[in-house]
């Protein structure tokens, strides 16, 4: 009985031991995909400008009505009327970022902008919520400042029924060099492996 518990124990080891180091080495895939095939167009000045007047129009949002507003975008997902959602996913900088999808031959799953409160800005696609404020593709990126790059886990996506890792960095204005906001990229973790 203890050779067999050993043994079970010695294999769960080696499993999480196996699975740390993938992530790791997904890590540096991951790292290095962004430097080599997103870096050029994160701080594209589409994505900048429709960016920075989200900023403007939005600067005195309070957190209650960040909060409405992530509400009611919850509440329009899946319907056929969603006037919150559809100026997101259809505005020149989603189009900027569809484009950027399509020019990766499957690698990017999906994109998204996100405002300096955390707030979709354009997206290729429907996110579950407005906000990501709350989340790491935003707390450790736009709240870390410019240069801030954050490697999410890989996980599988339901949605797309692959293994996905989202790269996210602070999108920064080139003129001042202060951060806007931040974008989320999805990779399909199995078409870089």
């Amino acid at each position: 009985m203890h050779k067999v518990l050993f043994a079970l124990t010695a294999v769960a080891s080696l499993s999480a031991t196996t699975l740390s180091a993938t992530a790791d080495d997904f890590s540096a895939t991951l790292s290095n995909y962004y430097e080599t095939a997103i870096a050029s167009w994160a701080n594209d000045p589409a994505l900048i400008s429709a960016i920075e007047a989200q900023n403007a129009a939005r600067s005195g949002l309070t957190q209650a009505d960040i909060d409405a507003m992530d509400a009611e975008w919850r509440s329009e997902v899946g319907a056929a009327d969603a006037p919150i959602i559809q100026p997101v996913l259809h505005n020149d900088a989603a189009d900027f970022l569809r484009t950027r999808v399509e020019e990766s031959g499957g690698v990017i799953t999906e994109a998204f902008a996100m405002d300096a409160h955390g707030l979709n800005v354009a997206s290729t696609s429907m996110t579950s919520d407005m906000w990501q404020g709350d989340e790491a593709k935003f707390t450790e990126t736009y709240a870390k400042g410019p240069g801030a790059i954050h490697l999410g886990e890989v996980e599988f996506d339901e949605s797309t029924q692959t293994y996905q890792g989202y790269i996210s960095v602070t999108l920064t204005d080139p003129e001042t060099g202060e951060p806007v906001g931040a974008l989320t990229v999805g990779v399909n973790a199995e078409a870089l492996m």
